[in-house]
């Protein structure tokens, strides 16, 4: 077997001895299903649900996030056969690098880094905005800076310390949507008050249930896209991951039904209870929790303090989100480094098996949020966001065209599908599915600048300036080092895994049995 380019001796033939060189294998089954589900709900859901209602109609809304939510399940499952077949931290930029071209997964692993560190710094600013809703007369750098400080040292804990971090910001927003999908239901029954008015009548107002037409069905998609990211973190999390071939498959069989119950039901109710021509939903700002449809409906059942329970939520979602881009940032800038693509020096392992510079790194590029000490804080989340945006649908693109390429390749090889630990069952139609969606959405982003009178050229900059960068970093790779497109008689696949007891399945070990036939 060839040496593994995360072997530990590949360096000058260091003892074992020394400073661990690898990542830990210490994320449970419950630490990778909250980490799916706690990825696809946060402010989103919480505030902006309200204006995709208001935008669509109550059915234009619902019809978005069930389209959404199986485009998702199409990549989760996509992601689970690839991450499951070879769990390793670098996830889809290994796979797009071994299946597609080497450039390819080079610029999706810079994408996803800059994406996610750059995200972190978004929700930095984000948590200003709502601090500022109990302290109005703190500075928000300082509440950026404490919260900075916690998912800092989340991180370098240990994987398992931000694992059970994530758990619990995940529980506290699932029983947030439990207990809504609950009480809409009871105040729809007449259980509680609150609910009169309500009902199927909120369904036949004005154009509902289907508000917009076709145009407000794509933009809502665009903005339920932005609410689903964050699923495809178990991918990252898998080179970290107990017994990766039995609990990746079913934390990915377990995503599909949690988005049906935590969106589907949620948008239901608050169509159902609120009118989609109440002006209250037209408002989607972070830093004003109180018109929230959750705040809303709680307040109309009497809950008081509705406003300040939810912005504790969201606060909790924008802390989760933090934690889980800088977790994901840094094991992909670890991952880089460790097959050549980054500075060697952001591939060394602390002795809790964190890759400490590279967290150092990244949080280097989320202190992009104490640009709020001189510009609004307002200005600067905006500018962040948009600088983020497009680059996670890139990388729900470049999953899509890794497993579509890595199952062709597998089958012309001879290969036997009985031997992969978890086999996506939509083969071809849900990568193709997803690919097609996904690449809708991600064109159409800011399709309205086109159809103005006079183009807004800033607005379309903004929107689309990770994809040329995403195509100029590929087109350079491949100009610097010649990689070729990997043509399926080239390619080579990881070796029939027998299930590895937990404690034995390093990372290394997946990386050698993803790259033994080198």
């Amino acid at each position: 077997m060839a040496l593994s380019e995360h072997d530990p001796h590949r360096e000058g033939g260091k003892s074992e001895v020394s400073a661990p060189a690898e990542l830990r294998r210490t994320l449970s089954a419950r630490h990778l299903t909250m980490i799916a589900v706690g990825g696809s709900i946060g402010t989103g859901l919480f505030v902006a649900s309200g204006a995709t209602i208001a935008q669509a109609g109550p059915g234009g809304a619902l019809l978005g996030y069930v389209l959404i939510g199986v485009m998702v399940y199409f990549l989760m499952t996509s992601l689970g056969e690839l991450a499951a077949a070879m769990p390793v931290s670098g996830s889809f930029s290994t796979y797009g690098a071994r299946y597609v071209d080497e450039g390819f997964g080079f610029a999706l692993g810079w994408n996803y880094w800059y994406n996610w560190a750059v995200t972190v710094a978004v929700d930095l600013v984000a948590a200003q905005l709502v601090m500022a809703y109990w302290f109005p007369d703190v500075p928000g750098v300082y509440w950026s800076a404490l919260f900075l400080a916690i998912t800092f040292g989340l991180n370098a804990l240990s994987a398992r310390g931000f694992g059970e971090a994530e758990f619990w910001f995940a529980l506290i927003k699932v029983l947030a949507v439990l207990a809504f999908v609950a009480m809409g239901v009871m105040m729809l029954l007449g259980i509680i008050r609150g609910g009169e008015g309500g009902g199927g009548v909120n369904w036949t107002v004005g154009d509902a249930p289907f508000a917009g037409g076709f145009a407000a069905l794509i933009g809502v998609a665009m903005v339920v896209g932005f609410s689903f990211q964050g699923t495809e973190l178990i991918g990252i999390a898998a080179g970290e991951s107990k017994d990766p071939a039995r609990n990746l498959p079913r934390a990915v069989r377990q995503v599909f039904w949690r988005i049906l119950l935590f969106y589907v039901m949620a948008i239901l109710v608050i169509g159902l209870l609120i009118p989609y021509t109440d002006p209250h939903l037209l408002r989607n700002d972070v830093a004003d929790v109180s018109v929230s449809p959750f705040a809303l409906i709680f307040e109309r059942a009497g809950l008081l303090g509705a406003a300040s329970i939810m912005n504790a939520v969201v606060l909790t979602s924008v802390l989760s989100a933090g934690n889980s881009g800088m977790y994901a940032a840094t094991r992909m800038l670890y991952s880089l480094a460790r097959d050549g693509k980054a500075p060697r020096a952001f591939d060394r392992v602390s002795r809790n098996g964190v890759p400490l510079r590279a967290l150092l790194a990244t949080a280097a590029v989320a202190a992009l949020c104490f640009f709020t000490f001189v510009f609004s804080p307002n200005a600067v989340y905006i500018w962040l966001l948009n600088t983020s945006g497009m680059t996670g649908f890139i990388a729900w693109l470049g999953i899509a065209i890794s497993h579509y390429r890595f199952r062709r390749g597998y089958l012309k090889r001879g290969r036997n599908l009985a031997d992969l630990p978890y086999v996506s069952p939509y083969f071809p139609f849900g990568p193709i599915f997803a690919f097609v969606l996904c690449l809708i959405i991600t064109l159409g982003q800011n399709y309205q600048a086109f159809l103005q009178h006079k183009i807004d050229w800033g607005g379309v900059v903004a929107t689309y300036i990770g994809i040329p960068l995403f195509l100029l970093i590929w087109a350079g790779y491949k100009l610097v080092r010649g990689s070729r497109f990997v043509r399926y008689r080239d390619m080579r696949f990881p070796v029939a895994q027998k299930r590895i007891p937990a404690d034995f399945a390093t990372p290394a070990t997946a990386a050698e049995i993803a790259q033994s036939t080198r």
